[in-house]
């Protein structure tokens, strides 16, 4: 069984739109049922979680410095265990805060461990990155690349928030059909060791790319829009946020298949031929 359901917005609970208990209702209560059903079926489970279960001050408080108009951690300072060249890694803390939709993922992973090994079930979880693609939602909060690239598209407001308002803070970015290959071996796959159950999945430093590159990038494609500046924080933004997806290669033999600008033409095409898209992905 596949459990990809979620509120994946980073806000959720504390936007004052949405219900904390609802979100905990959803993300959490949602993982427990379908634990259950494994457990009374004698089926596997494998649980989409989010880079979002790392702890967020260690992130936040991280070293960077500006190249090329992004954010990359800085070469001369000294960088938290479980950070590296390639990115953020298994290893890297996980303690509170996560913000509560961190806290229900890494709930989930808690609870999908401990039936695994209670009920002896195979249970594998993937920690992935920014998922990007064509028909994905237009949600600021949910689908950075879809939200930017349909809204420079349609010549609605845009602007760059916190960290100085020069859009340099880092996502990386991964096709969800890159997902399809390990995912099929993992139907297939017998229970593993506890270690090797969780992983990351992302696009890594390969398909990371700032605010202000993505803005680059819509300019030389649909051509100039102003992006204004708002300097002002926001609760649980980090600069940058790559995960390292070696274990994946080691374990799965998995690599990413999409290269960021080929994600990006599809969104661009899927925009052009959608130009409601916004307004129909909106949350209500």
């Amino acid at each position: 069984m596949l459990d990809a359901a979620a509120n994946p917005s980073v806000l959720a609970g504390v936007d004052g739109k949405t219900s904390s208990r609802q979100l905990i209702e959803h993300n959490l209560g949602g993982t427990v049922n379908m634990l259950e059903f494994c457990k009374q079926h004698r089926a596997g489970f494998i649980l989409l979680s989010t880079s979002r279960v790392y702890s967020i001050p260690p992130l936040a408080a991280l070293p960077v410095e500006v190249v090329n108009r992004a954010f990359r951690p800085a070469a001369k300072n000294k960088l938290p265990p479980g950070v590296g060249p390639a990115g953020v890694a298994e290893e890297f803390s996980t303690a509170a805060p996560v913000s509560l939709y961190g806290a229900t993922k890494l709930t989930s992973e808690a609870l999908a461990l401990e039936y695994g090994e209670t009920f002896d079930l195979p249970i594998f979880i993937n920690r992935c990155g920014v998922l990007a693609g064509a028909g994905q939602f237009g949600r600021a909060d949910q689908g950075i690349f879809a939200y930017w690239l349909n809204s420079w598209l349609a010549k609605r407001p845009l602007k760059y928030i916190g960290f100085g308002g020069h859009g340099h803070q880092v996502r990386d970015c991964l096709h969800p059909r890159d997902l399809v290959p390990v995912l099929a071996k993992q139907f297939a796959a017998p229970k593993l060791t506890t270690s090797d159950r969780v992983a990351n999945f992302s696009g890594g430093t390969a398909s990371a790319m700032s605010l202000r590159q993505l803005s680059d990038w819509c300019a030389a494609a649909f051509g100039p829009h102003p992006v204004a500046a708002d300097e002002t924080p926001r609760p649980f933004d980090i600069p940058w946020m790559v995960l390292d997806s070696s274990k994946a290669a080691r374990v799965w033999q998995w690599r990413p298949q999409t290269p960021t600008p080929a994600i990006l033409d599809e969104i661009a095409a899927h925009a052009r031929a959608n130009p409601g898209w916004l307004d129909l992905s909106a949350p209500f």
